[in-house]
């Protein structure tokens, strides 16, 4: 109280509590046989105290002191305890890949498909290729592998124009306009030279009002080479040397580099007129998937017996993105009791694709979709027990293995 009072500028004196009563050390005899205490008097004296400013001791000075002595404690730590550090060390990463592996094989389990199992009624797989087939729509393609028009009646007149110099027209596509429509129209027999001479990427996006360059004949472009001769050319293409220099009213057997040739009566290779035709179809999964199901005979998961799967399956996790294959036009969007959420897309020339077993669909009806638009997620919908894609491909009505049409 004496203190408080004075810190606080009390002037008052407050009661002395002990100043009546004195303290006293107790000493012991040893020399006694029974100790006797005797009391000695303890004066306390009165001290006099002054306030002071309370020092700081946090500071930057402290700080790093705290900071070195405890990366000293840690290192002291390491080096004697360095084989118990060790292990713990060794024994949690162990322990987290044994957890991650037990993850993924459990997400294998829940998201890839399993063979199916019919539990009380039977299945016809009869009726499940009919009803493949209902989907196709009967397109009509003019022209085959090699781009030739089927039902062209001027091949017999075409050589004879070899000896005249290529010309051009030019024509403005027409709505319903189809490329073979086009080079039949104008005398043409291989649907490669409009493509050749338009640099058409994909005759399936022609579009009314696009302007084309029609040739007289048959033929294709050439762009010279470094090192590119009128013999080379001849012999890389198999035309004469006559017909090639009277097309082209060649004045000069020198070539330069970037000139543009006609070469009369050819066609593109396959690999070029596939991609210009549409034939090469993308991946409609870009993700990792899994082939849980190949194109053609096989016994079947669900009625145990040899059967024909018209398509292949692409085991993925529900939600993975679905993209149409080629460009086209979506024909049906809907909903199956065997596919479940589906889309068809015709892609003119008479191809098809079904995408079955959608979580979601989202493209349209109607709606014209390029390479690579995503038109739905990946489910397990309809007759399924895991999520996954199904991929069909037909062509004028008949299936046709996705392996052999997909890059």
């Amino acid at each position: 109280m004496e203190i408080i009072s004075f810190v606080q500028g009390n002037r008052r004196r407050g009661p002395r509590i002990f100043s009546n009563f004195n303290f006293r050390r107790f000493d012991f005899n040893r020399k006694e046989k029974f100790h006797t205490l005797t009391y000695q008097p303890f004066e306390p004296g009165l001290k006099t105290f002054t306030p002071q400013k309370v020092k700081n001791f946090v500071n930057v000075k402290s700080i790093f002191r705290m900071i070195g002595n405890a990366v000293t404690v840690f290192f002291d730590f390491l080096r004697n305890n360095v084989k118990t550090v060790v292990f713990s060390f060794v024994a949690a990463i162990f322990s987290a890949a044994i957890l991650f592996f037990v993850l993924k094989i459990v997400e294998y389990k829940i998201n890839f498909t399993n063979p199916l199992e019919l539990e009380s009624e039977s299945f016809d797989i009869e009726n499940l290729n009919k009803l493949m087939e209902s989907f196709a729509l009967e397109g009509v393609l003019n022209v085959d592998e090699s781009g030739n028009l089927l039902d062209s009646d001027n091949s017999s007149d075409i050589a004879k124009h070899f000896t005249e110099p290529v010309t051009f027209k030019n024509y403005t596509v027409r709505s319903g306009d189809t490329i073979s429509g086009i080079a039949k129209k104008f005398g043409l027999t291989n649907i490669s030279s409009l493509i050749s001479v338009n640099d058409i990427g994909n005759v399936r996006q022609l579009a009314a009002g696009q302007k084309l360059k029609i040739p007289s004949i048959d033929g294709v472009i050439y762009t010279v080479k470094n090192g590119d001769s009128l013999n080379s050319i001849v012999s890389k293409y198999g035309v004469s040397l006559e017909n090639l220099v009277d097309v082209n009213e060649l004045s000069s057997e020198i070539l330069q580099k970037g000139q543009q040739l006609f070469i009369p009566g050819v066609g593109l290779d396959k690999q070029t007129l596939q991609n210009a035709m549409g034939d090469m179809f993308k991946m409609p999964i870009s993700a990792k998937f899994r082939w849980s199901s190949p194109y053609g005979s096989r016994i079947d998961p669900i009625a145990g017996v040899k059967s024909f799967h018209t398509g292949v399956d692409m085991a993925c996790p529900t939600g993975t993105p679905i993209y149409a294959s080629m460009s086209g036009k979506v024909i049906t969007a809907g909903i199956n009791r065997v596919y479940g959420n589906y889309v068809i897309i015709d892609h003119g020339n008479g191809y098809q694709t079904l995408y079955a077993h959608m979580s979601k669909i989202i493209a349209t009806k109607g709606q014209w979709v390029s390479q690579g638009t995503r038109i739905g997620l990946v489910g397990s919908t309809g007759y399924s027990t895991g999520p996954h894609l199904h991929f069909t491909v037909y062509k004028n009505g008949k299936l046709v293995n996705p392996m052999s049409v997909l890059k």
